[in-house]
């Protein structure tokens, strides 16, 4: 149906290529604002190649670059991507400079690769080919890229709330996605949500020689105490009423999380364990990782920590810790419990900083969009795909999708070893062409 855009692809594959690693050549660190305002122009000029209408709009922070092509058609749908991109540290563990993509094994390796500029360009790419050959699209398109996702997109609201005219859409397709480790596609119709919170205990106006200890409050201890009461040693959350909103699993959900083929020894044995917490594994396992909700302690700061030893007292103690939040858990209701919990357990000295909130999202199993997503992997990949209720991570998915009522279905050109966040991020090359093709043929039969 398709195979002229296929053989377009193939034919010109090297232009695409070429395209990926030059905005990957790009920083665009959000964290750091840097890079930021040129990656913008090259997003700009992408989806100029390919006629769409562009705006870059101001938000609060890090603008968002939104693209429309009015086809004149029944049907319109979305692409939600973001053009910015994690810290590239700890510098020291990358094989090749991370702004410098390098092909080394039939990868591409680079930030933002895989999360999320790779899977982008894919988009893109496919629009491209497709007009080459067709000259008009079966469907309405626009694009929604963001610079903020990952900090946790603050401003993204900022957009559904000035420009609602611009989220009209029969359906969005999602930022990211991967390839099983069996070499499935993954297809997510959702994400957990989360509330990011900095615990602080304070002491004494300024460090203390250790000594000092014997009689004066020592935060990191004060710190210590609080995090012990969050969960117990079978991760058990104890704070009061947090469960409450936690919906049952449907018998299709059962199902669908049973279906799953989970490489639990490869995955252990990649990352040098033995077990999963509590030894979970099978249906326990994956209901825990995409269902239930958890509490991290995301990073610990107190005291001297550098070589050697400085016998001090420290006058303040912080941790950050991360709620994934399921369901219709809400992040500020969450919030408050937590207050509560540790006034309870005689912590009210320890302040709780909110960072970022969101709701956890999902899409009906049986939404027109995820049929049509599903059956077209069929047909593609001559397989069937792994299709995820949700996605353990997290997204502005609800701020952009489920709170309007617009269905979102995920996919991308990432694999199981793709280290996204991490040092050597990467995707196949094959991957990305065989995205674009995949991408095309989702426009094509929606």
């Amino acid at each position: 149906m398709l195979e002229k855009v296929y053989q377009y692809i193939e034919d010109h594959k090297e232009m695409y290529l070429n395209w990926l690693v030059e905005i990957c050549r790009q920083p665009s660190v959000a964290a750091q604002n840097r890079g930021i305002n040129e990656t913008v122009q090259l997003v700009e000029k992408y989806l100029h190649k390919v006629s769409f209408a562009v705006e870059t709009l101001p938000t609060s922070g890090n603008p968002i670059v939104y693209g429309e092509l009015d086809s004149g058609k029944e049907k319109t749908l979305t692409f939600y991507n973001h053009y910015d991109v994690q810290p590239e540290d700890p510098i020291d563990f990358w094989e090749s400079p991370p702004f410098s993509p390098e092909i080394r094994d039939g990868k591409l390796f680079a930030r933002g690769t895989a999360d999320n500029k790779g899977t982008l360009l894919s988009r893109i790419c496919a629009i491209h080919a497709y007009q080459q050959i067709y000259k008009e699209l079966p469907i309405n398109l626009k694009f929604i890229i963001e610079g903020e996702e990952e900090i946790g997109s603050p401003h993204l609201h900022e957009f559904t709330e000035k420009y609602p005219d611009k989220l009209s859409t029969d359906g969005c397709i999602w930022e990211n996605g991967f390839k099983s480790t069996d070499g499935r596609l993954q297809i997510t119709l959702g994400c957990k949500g989360m509330l990011y919170v900095e615990l602080q205990a304070k002491g004494a106006n300024v460090d203390l020689h250790s000594a000092k200890a014997a009689i004066i409050t020592n935060p990191a201890w004060r710190l210590v105490w609080a995090l012990s009461t969050l969960k117990n040693e079978q991760e058990e959350i104890l704070i009061d009423g947090f469960y409450d909103r936690i919906q049952e699993l449907t018998p299709a959900e059962k199902e669908l999380t049973e279906s799953i083929d989970y490489k639990e020894e490869e995955e252990l044995e990649q990352l040098g364990l033995k077990h999963y917490l509590n030894n979970l594994t099978g249906f326990k396992l994956k209901e825990k990782l995409i269902f239930q909700p958890a509490c991290t302690i995301c990073g610990l700061e107190s005291g001297y920590t550098d070589e050697g030893s400085k016998t001090v007292l420290p006058s303040v103690a912080k941790a950050k810790i991360d709620f994934r939040l399921v369901s219709e858990q809400d992040p500020e209701e969450i919030l408050t419990l937590l207050r509560k919990h540790l006034d309870k357990h005689g912590f009210s000295d320890i302040e709780v900083i909110p960072l970022k909130g969101q709701h956890a999202a999902v899409t009906d199993l049986e939404d027109p969009l995820v049929r049509k997503v599903v059956s077209s992997a069929e047909k593609f990949f001559d397989k069937k795909p792994q299709v995820m209720r949700s996605q353990a991570g997290t997204g502005p998915m609800y701020t952009l999708c489920q709170k309007f009522g617009i269905p979102a279905v995920g996919f991308g050109v990432g694999h199981a070893g793709s280290q996204n966040h991490a040092p050597n991020e990467n995707i196949y090359m094959d991957d990305f062409i065989e995205g674009i093709k995949f991408a095309a043929l989702v426009i094509h039969e929606f």
